[in-house]
């Protein structure tokens, strides 16, 4: 039996047309954007009408960094892979790709396996992995290609945390040899993780210990050099490169730099460079803490080239990198010492709805906010167009969007699993109102009406940008 449903009168939106149109839906996929109320419409037969009117009808999300159950300082992320999904789905987002991670002195294989076991029956929207590399020797170098051939095509390492995830400038490039052959995408963690450490020292032994500190260490300067050293790298290798989380106006210049010389060189940023600043991280009684995670937040001048970025098209994409812990029992193991503050934030729910307040604010326009949460995700790591547009053939992952409603962000009524808000208080024009996953509603009228074990895992193509 098939199943079919329309949505019917709103404005379908994705990054390259907005058209005022029905969207039919038949086993899963969409199967045809018909004009409203033109007999193509009338005669499909749904079983299941939504009705649009005065809403938006966008792609769902595709948010490219994600860390559920991740292991980091001690203890662990609070979301696990069943609630991290539901409140993604809740904040309009119908698809992560998160991070399996390889041990040093481990294989590849044994990490994505560990991932797979958190994942697989507990998502209740679709999931792909990355592999964080940890441990570069010859074997995870013929892993590397086994992975791609079965859709793990993208790998990230670390210039940071040495002693846990670091790889010095020869890993690195040997990686990146490797992904040039086959194809894979070398997603970089660009800070100078050994600077960093010496700074994180001095300033501990001058009695330095506040959450604050975390941003005055982790240097603007040193995110542009090690973004700088990556794009050489990787133009020595000649592979392609995504750097993860920029932050800083020095970085951004380094990347324009690179794309205007015609490198393959791509970058994301963060809602919470976006919206949040030094000035949370400098909130008194260790409420800082809240807002500790790498990069970390800087001075709020440093927005203004992230949005001009965002609107040049040097950065590319916004993703969460949501990685929470709670403020109680976790990032209060940094009480005294910064340098113990489990790094991350939550914001795997808040993506879209802070994207579409950038358009509300002038900063993006429609069909770009579509582009940088979306399309632009799915094409980087090979989703699309099974992912991230509303068009024939598409997974119907489908938000329906209510663009005049208003919504105040806050721990007591978001669907994290986190004791705090990034953006508590924040007032936010426009909320998701109905999510369907592979056509089936997750989320119906602000309802949830999804399960766990709906989520599929899908395997990836490569970057799209490259082929």
């Amino acid at each position: 039996m098939s199943s079919r449903t329309v949505i019917r009168g709103g404005l379908v939106v994705t990054a390259s047309d907005e058209i005022h149109a029905d969207v039919l839906i038949e086993d899963g996929r969409v199967a045809a954007l018909a004009a409203t109320g033109t007999p193509a419409a009338e005669a499909f037969g749904a079983e299941r009408v939504i009705d649009a009117s005065g809403k938006y009808v966008i792609p769902g999300g595709v948010d490219g960094h994600t860390h559920m159950e991740m292991p980091f300082g001690g203890t662990y992320a609070a979301d696990t892979f069943e609630t991290g999904t539901r409140a993604a789905a809740w904040g309009g987002t119908t698809t992560i790709v998160d991070f399996a991670i390889q041990s040093v002195g481990h294989s590849l294989r044994e990490g994505l396996d560990a991932w797979h076991a958190k994942a697989e029956g507990n998502c209740a929207i679709d999931y792909g992995f990355h592999m964080i590399v940890s441990d570069v020797n010859q074997e995870t170098l013929k892993e590397m290609d086994l992975l791609v051939e079965e859709g793990v095509t993208s790998f990230k390492q670390f210039m940071a945390y040495p002693g846990v995830f670091y790889s010095d400038d020869g890993q690195i490039l040997r990686a990146m040899q490797r992904a040039a052959e086959n194809g894979g995408l070398i997603m970089m963690h660009a800070e100078n993780g050994i600077a960093i450490d010496v700074l994180v020292e001095q300033a501990l032994a001058r009695g330095e210990t506040d959450p604050r500190f975390h941003g005055e260490v982790r240097k603007a300067l040193l995110e542009a050099e090690a973004t700088h050293r990556a794009i050489r790298l990787a133009q020595v290798a000649g592979a392609p490169l995504y750097v993860v989380h920029v932050s800083a106006t020095e970085a951004v210049a380094e990347l324009t730099r690179a794309r205007d010389e015609g490198l393959p060189v791509f970058g994301e940023t963060c809602p919470q460079y976006l919206f949040l600043s030094t000035d949370n991280l400098a909130e008194p009684d260790f409420e800082g803490a809240k807002y500790v995670c790498s990069t970390p937040l800087r001075p709020k001048e440093h927005q203004a080239a992230l949005w001009r970025g965002l609107r040049t098209n040097d950065l590319q994409v916004v993703s969460t990198d949501h990685c929470p812990f709670c403020f109680s029992g976790q990032k209060e193991l940094g009480r005294g010492d910064f340098s113990k503050i489990p790094n991350g934030m939550p914001g795997v729910e808040n993506r879209m709805d802070l994207l579409h307040q950038a358009v509300v604010d002038g900063h993006i326009s429609r069909r770009r906010w579509i582009e940088i949460a979306c399309a632009t995700p799915a094409r980087m790591f090979g989703l699309y167009p099974k992912k991230g547009t509303i068009a024939p053939g598409a997974d119907a992952d489908i938000v329906v969007y209510d663009p005049g409603a208003e919504q105040v962000v806050s721990a007591e009524t978001h669907h994290m699993n986190v004791d705090y808000s990034a953006y508590e208080g924040k007032r936010i024009t426009g909320r998701v109102e109905t999510v369907l996953s592979r056509g089936e509603p997750v989320v119906t009228e602000r309802e949830y009406t999804g399960r766990k074990g709906h989520g599929a895992y899908t395997p990836r193509a490569t970057c799209q940008y490259l082929n």
